[in-house]
């Protein structure tokens, strides 16, 4: 961009003011002081902010005639004064930058002058114009007679003056008459030095103590133990000496006094203040160790809010590193909140228009960084802050209940909304709430479903309101394996802030409970197998000796490796906004003594890369060292990498990537290029492959890595540059990636799901593409060049999809609707409605079905209630129940466990639920194939008052006999009455056990705060056929509790469902066969127990009826 300059009023760096007046620049005294250079506010007012270029090519120019030309009507004619900030609201004194500002002509900034490596930042400006009075009005003001004499004393602050005459006589004159402005005195003499030395004498600047006789001598020691050469050392501020090349120091005539006090600095390190001791000696020897500035990280973000207008709401933040933050900045809807400077936010006397998303930016020595967003959600004094009306939620029913007046098999049971809500709440200001509150059911009523033959009871949810959240707790499952051959980490210790928490088991497996609102969770794994990484002595010393060294690289050609990453690609930027890398390689290096295998530290060492593996020409310039942050998680810069050429051997001329880096302590070390071509994708996983928005399942792990690009932008499928990971929410997820408008294939990727270790299926794109099917309409689609993993070969997994990750252009109103998002409308991606764009993955059903009779979503735990005939009777604790059948028959066979109360007076003869699912057919045996069937577990129910054992039918859907149950399993019943009756040899029937069984039993039962958790936890162990194992192959013939033989289905055989409903009654009073003494037994079993009742809610009517 071209522009012709006046004569410049003012160059300012970082000290320099922003608003600049046109008389002439600021002297430094009044700088400070802002605008009150012209107090007259009256006659003058500001205008809006003005943005009119962008930092790119020279530089930013923000030109009067240009902006004139836009906004002709809005700025007057000849400013009075300029202001400029950045469009991060931080102020241009703050930025650094070198920049220009004329009111008469503008504001600029060029790149050229920011230095190495640094462009100017995007400003926006705003002019000091007078405001516009009417003619008719006002009268005509004299010119202002020159300024007073200042008549500040030496050393004081007073008030000049200077004044006006209105020349009209009719018409009177707007605007002060008298104007003033502070002025400083001269500067007062010195007096004679008032500070007194112990030893010594006073230096001739009297700010310190003088030893001519004494030589202090020093060592300075960085990150690690090693030599910190050029630290500097200084006293009061004034720079005493710098370090040598072996980290040593000599200062002549420092006092020895035990009150000197010198502050040694070295880039990247903490400074560090020492005193000098007392010593009567001629010569003083201090040693320093530095310590390695630690970036902020976030330890707290803000708590989202819901409120009233007129109520009080609190947001917190807590950001630590070294040094620590000294500065705090709010920020709402992106907007910076003026004079909001601490790590609290307190906002009083609510009003509507402060709903939206509040932030805090905390900055130091160290860096910057800025916490998620919380939302505050400001309601109305009377307006409704859950809606008492249910959301509609259809359920499957049945094969055998089609429902004539919908013309379908769902049925709608009703959902309250998943949010939360505004309760009562006390008049204390809190970062965190007390009690939290969310939308819940209030009241249910419960229906008959005509099916074929039989009535098929449902609970239905006719009310919701606003009560107190279901606390829940958050889980972490895992395995450490060896990246390398999948060795695991047998009995290795995890931290978590430098604290011990756990420990791996024997196949590397691990449980950790963390906070719900963890933002990132750091762990760290310590081998005591030492078959792993382990710890690195630091001490400073030099080794001499011989040295074995070791690397090990993580090659991103290789897609495999993308799992075996310690790390997601982030950095904390200079803004303290968390942004993405892309890899070019990852590397550790091990050093070790010969004779003792003792971990070693190396210094510095030189990192060589081939510059012909970075196919995009542009990253050649920008390619960085980083390194690991093990504390944080997070990738913190080592230093860049610079273009030279080498010969290798006689002929061979190559051009590397060299860079110069330390190696303090044992990190992963990472060659990376910080992208700026970001996007999102939007995910949705499903229950099934009818994919309806109530089959949206939450808790699922979706993949994507970012593919490397070759010359000219074609993707290579065989190198990846990125990986993120989101969990699924009740509206899908929002994955980064990076992207591009000019050429859409500039960027690829793959994207996988996987829920608990089930990988979850792709839409197909062969042999045709369905646009309805895969969630995207038609041209995007193409653009996009969707294709499932087995597009060209069927026998490859179905598993993944890869796309070429396109920018939406803003030209195509296609493409703006999902399912790629500009990195700037994140929240649009996430709150997209379900008929926006969007991929698709489902969980292969296998021919599986779940009925509730009160209907329940294990992803929402607020849509628990409390009823009698819950299958999950306490919430929070969640126990889940298998038993593992096996089928001999040369078909797979569909096996149902149907699930009434057995013992207990409230329950007994009415249906929990129904379980259908499929037998696997075993690999070996073509005629064997086994089920693990679900079944609900007996225990307490949701008034803990007394138990009831569940009566479970297990019945195989076909011409079935029963051939074995197993021995120790019926030993159980036998020995713990009442014991139910099995006359029919194609079923078995039983009283579910009280005890959590094992595999020799062939009973799998699983507590945990997470109902897949304890699902995919007991069907892994079932598969397997143990009680500790977990396997995805069903392994037949391993921990069985029942054996049936099947043939062919008889043509008139009777459903066994309405068999069982035909045979209710008479089911339900021959469960128990037996004497006195079996009466006895079981009475005992029925006795109320003793125990403190737990309920999250009120009772509702139907509790208090069932009490009398």
């Amino acid at each position: 961009m071209k522009m012709s300059l006046k004569p410049l009023l003012l160059i300012w760096g970082i000290t320099a003011a922003t608003v600049v007046s046109a008389q002439g620049s600021w002297s430094k005294d009044n700088r400070e002081s802002g605008p009150a250079v012209y107090q007259s506010e009256e006659n003058y007012e500001w205008t809006t902010w003005f943005n009119v270029d962008h930092p790119g090519g020279r530089g930013d120019y923000e030109q009067l005639e240009a902006i004139r030309f836009y906004y002709r009507a809005r700025v007057c004619e000849k400013p009075r004064a300029i202001e400029a900030r950045t469009t991060e609201w931080v102020s241009a004194r703050d930025t650094g930058e070198t920049v220009h500002a004329d009111p008469t002509v503008g504001f600029w900034c060029l790149n050229e002058e920011q230095g190495p490596e640094r462009n100017c930042s995007n400003y926006a400006v705003r002019f000091l114009c007078p405001k516009v009075i009417s003619v008719n009005t006002q009268g005509t003001w004299g010119p202002w007679s020159d300024w007073s004499p200042c008549p500040a004393s030496c050393g004081e602050v007073r008030v000049q003056l200077r004044s006006r005459n209105c020349r009209s006589h009719s018409v009177p004159c707007s605007g002060p008459k008298v104007e003033e402005k502070i002025c400083n005195g001269p500067e007062c003499p010195k007096t004679d030095c008032s500070l007194q030395c112990v030893v010594g004498k006073v230096n001739a600047e009297c700010d310190a103590c003088m030893c001519e006789e004494h030589i202090l001598l020093g060592s300075v020691r960085g990150a690690g133990g090693l030599i910190a050469e050029g630290a500097t050392i200084l006293r009061n501020g004034k720079l005493l000496t710098l370090t040598d090349h072996n980290g040593h120091f000599r200062i002549p005539g420092v006092c020895p006094d035990g009150n000197t006090t010198l502050s040694v600095s070295l880039q990247g390190h903490v400074a560090h203040d020492i005193v000098v001791p007392y010593s009567s000696e001629r010569t003083s020897v201090l040693s320093i160790q530095l310590k390695r500035i630690e970036k902020l990280h976030v330890l707290s973000k803000p708590d989202s809010k819901v409120r009233r207008q007129g109520q009080t709401a609190a947001f917190c933040c807590k950001v630590e590193g070294t040094p620590q933050p000294d500065k705090y900045q709010w920020f709402h809807n992106d907007s910076l909140l003026e004079r909001q400077t601490g790590s609290t936010l307190v906002l009083k006397d609510l009003h509507l228009e402060q709903t939206g998303e509040y932030y805090c930016r905390a900055s130091g020595p160290s860096g910057a960084i800025k916490t998620k967003p919380a939302t505050l959600k400001v309601l109305g004094r009377n307006e409704h802050s859950c809606n008492p009306k249910p959301q509609s939620h259809l359920i499957r029913l049945p094969h055998d209940c089609y429902q004539n007046s919908t013309d379908s098999l769902y049925y709608d049971v009703g959902k309250c909304p998943s949010s939360t809500c505004s309760g009562k709440l006390d008049n204390g200001i809190r970062c965190k709430d007390k009690v939290a509150y969310c939308c819940g059911v209030e009241n249910m009523e419960k229906r008959q479903i005509t099916c074929q033959g039989y009535q098929l009871p449902t609970m239905v949810v006719t009310e919701c309101s606003c009560q107190k959240c279901v606390e829940t707790k958050s889980i972490v499952h895992g395995r450490a394996i060896a990246a390398d051959n999948g060795e695991p980490m047998r009995f290795g210790h995890i931290f978590m802030n430098g604290v011990r928490i756990s420990r791996t088991g024997y196949k590397g497996t691990f449980s950790i409970q963390v906070s719900p609102d963890t933002e990132r969770l750091v762990l760290t794994f310590v081998d005591n197998m030492q078959k792993f990484v382990n710890s690195t002595k630091e001490n400073g010393e030099a080794f001499t000796g011989n040295v074995h060294a070791s690397i090990t690289f993580l090659d991103p050609r290789d897609v495999s490796t993308a799992a075996a990453a310690q790390s997601d690609l982030n950095f904390v930027g200079s803004e303290g906004d968390t942004l993405p890398l892309r890899t070019y390689g990852m590397f550790s290096v091990d050093f070790r003594g010969e004779e003792n295998n003792e971990p070693l530290n190396a210094g510095e060492v030189k990192v060589f890369l081939d510059s012909a593996q970075v196919k995009m020409s542009e990253h050649l310039n920008t390619m960085k060292l980083w390194s690991l942050n093990p504390d944080t998680g997070l990738w913190e810069e080592e230093g860049s990498l610079q273009v030279e050429k080498k010969r290798r051997g006689k002929r061979e001329e190559r051009t590397f990537l060299i860079g110069n880096m330390e190696i303090r302590e044992r990190r992963l070390f990472n060659l990376d290029v910080p992208e700026n071509r970001r996007c999102y994708v939007k995910v949705r996983a499903f229950r099934s492959d009818r994919f309806m928005t109530s089959e949206q399942v939450e808790g699922v792990v979706v993949s994507l890595i970012n593919m490397e690009p070759t010359a000219g932008y074609s993707s290579n499928p065989r190198a990846w540059g990125r990986f993120d990971s989101v969990i699924t929410g009740s509206n899908g997820a929002c994955l980064p990636a990076f992207c591009d408008e000019q050429k859409a294939d500039a960027y690829s990727a793959y994207v996988m799901a996987n829920l608990g270790g089930e990988e979850l299926e792709a839409v197909p794109s062969a042999p045709k593409l369905n646009p309805n099917l895969i969630g995207v309409p038609q041209p995007y689609l193409d653009k996009l060049n969707y294709r499932r993993t087995d597009h060209e070969d069927p026998r490859i997994k179905k598993t993944a999809f890869s796309i070429n990750v396109a920018k939406p252009s803003p030209n195509a109103a296609e493409e703006g609707n999902g399912p790629v998002y500009q990195f700037e409308k994140l929240k649009d991606c996430e709150e997209a409605p379900f008929s926006a764009a969007h991929f698709r993955f489902s969980r292969v059903e296998g021919d599986r079905y779940d009925y509730n009779t009160v209907p329940f979503n294990e992803d929402d735990p607020m849509s628990w209630t409390e009823d009698y005939l819950s299958w999950w009777p306490k919430p929070m604790e969640y126990r889940a129940c298998y038993v593992k059948v096996k089928i001999t028959s040369p078909h797979e066979i569909n096996v149902r466990s149907r699930n009434m109360g057995g013992t207990h007076p409230k329950t007994v003869g009415q249906l929990y639920g129904l379980r259908d699912t499929r037998s696997i057919r075993d690999m070996d045996q073509n005629t064997v194939s086994a089920v693990c069937l679900e079944f609900k577990c007996s225990g307490m129910l949701y008034d803990q008052e007394r138990v009831d054992r569940t009566l479970v039918k297990v019945i195989p859907q076909g011409s079935c006999k029963r051939d074995l149950v197993n021995p120790m399993l019926q030993e159980y019943l036998v020995n713990h009455l009442p014991l139910a009756v099995n006359n029919d040899t194609n079923e078995f029937t039983m009283l579910a056990p009280l005890d959590p069984l094992g595999h020799n039993y062939g009973i799998y039962t699983v507590t945990d705060q997470d109902p897949r958790t304890a699902k995919e936890i007991a069907l892994g162990r079932c598969f397997d056929g143990t009680s500790d194992g977990t396997s995805r192959v069903m392994k037949s013939n391993e921990g069985v509790a029942l054996s049936f033989t099947c043939g062919d289905r008889e043509a008139t055989h009777q459903n066994a469902f309405q068999s069982s409903q035909s045979s209710q009654g008479q089911t339900v009073t021959s469960v128990v066969r037996g004497d006195s003494r079996q009466n006895r037994r079981r009475q005992r079993a029925n006795a109320p127990r003793s125990s403190r009742r737990r309920s999250t809610r009120n009772p509702t009517g139907k509790r208090a009826e069932a009490k009398n």
